[in-house]
């Protein structure tokens, strides 16, 4: 079990740039996830810790190996791709042991690892079988028993669970977060769905434009966003912004009634414009009519989302507990903590602190 630190990663390809002199420390154990919007660099950067993507600039190191320019098979890594890539003519025993039998490892010790691994994965059961004749779930359970059997210093999921089904996804991401806690290998992992990286992750690392914007504990992240990009990314439903402008210790905000937010954060000079950001959990309804419209409500049981139009045109998305009891065109009020309230400089995306 080894940990992985990059410094000053940088890849291009001919005049562009992709990676810009990333710097990250995932420590030995740890399950660390790559998230950010399709093009952000998270699989690129997945690629160049497993060998598949030269290293144009910048040091990495696997434990104690620099291994920047060392080939895949030698970096102590194995990697679990979206797509299975199993061998359809293989059996499920024969898949996991594959790449063990190319390396010419005795048979008994081949048998033993396949058998450790899928007593771990649940697959006993399907060992003798073709992968045809699979779902989707246990095919890439397969794929990961073959990434087991390897014994690999690290673990590499490039969005293995993008080719699931809702549900397969759920039942797929207990496994990967119960069989991290069982074999406590180190794991970086890369998904564009921030649900995943939340449940999943011990580290989180935000990325956008072939940068690192924030990394951090996924409630840290949560709670305490550095800018307005991470802000918006982590969450679900995503967070409100809604425009405002400095008014002496406060910011006045017009889709809020035009009312006045004070604060104790550090603001811009007085008139200078502020994004104000709001949870839709910190948000409520209330039970008398007020100036926004709802324009639609998502009934889902336990949780509605309500989506309202202010008199600015702004939309404002409120999660209530139980059913929201109000429909399209009602015209409804809200309310909030104003301490759970974020400000944002309009201009840089900062956080004002």
């Amino acid at each position: 079990m080894s940990g992985v630190s990059l410094k000053k990663i940088i890849k291009k390809y001919d005049n562009l740039q992709v990676i810009h002199g990333i710097d990250l420390e995932i420590a030995a154990g740890e399950f660390c996830v790559f998230v950010g919007p399709s093009g952000c660099g998270k699989s690129t950067l997945l690629r160049m810790i497993a060998g598949l993507e030269e290293t144009t600039g910048g040091q990495m190191s696997i434990g104690n190996r620099d291994v920047t320019k060392a080939d895949p098979a030698e970096r102590g890594i194995s990697m679990v791709f979206q797509t299975y890539a199993l061998y359809p003519h293989m059996t499920v025993e024969q898949n996991m042991g594959f790449g063990l039998k190319m390396n010419k490892v005795d048979k008994d010790l081949i048998k033993e690892k396949v058998a450790a691994a899928s007593k771990i994965l649940k697959l006993d059961d399907y060992l003798k079988r073709k992968p045809k004749a699979l779902s989707g779930g246990q095919r890439q359970r397969v794929a990961i028993g073959r990434a087991i059997v390897r014994g690999p210093e690290v673990f590499l999921f490039d969005e293995p669970l993008s080719n699931l089904d809702a549900e397969l996804r759920v039942e797929m991401r207990v496994e990967i977060a119960r069989l991290h806690n069982e074999i406590g290998a180190t794991m970086v992992y890369v998904t564009h769905d921030q649900v995943e990286a939340m449940t999943l992750a011990d580290k989180i690392v935000v990325l956008r434009d072939g940068k690192i914007e924030q990394v951090g504990a996924p409630l840290d992240l949560y709670d305490d966003p550095d800018n307005k990009f991470v802000a918006g990314f982590i969450g679900s439903p995503a967070m409100n912004f809604l425009n405002g402008v400095v008014e002496g210790s406060g910011v006045r905000v017009a889709a809020l009634d035009n009312q006045l937010l004070e604060t104790a954060v550090q603001l811009p000079a007085e008139g200078a414009a502020v994004t104000v950001a709001i949870r839709p959990q910190e948000i409520s309804l209330k039970a008398e009519q007020g100036s926004f419209t709802v324009d639609i409500a998502e009934e889902l049981g336990g949780v509605s989302y309500v989506y309202l139009s202010s008199s600015t045109a702004e939309r404002i998305v409120v999660e209530a507990r139980g059913k929201s009891l109000v429909r399209h065109g009602d015209k409804s009020a809200i309310q909030f903590d104003s301490t759970k309230v974020m400000f944002f400089d309009a201009d840089t995306e900062v956080r004002l602190r």
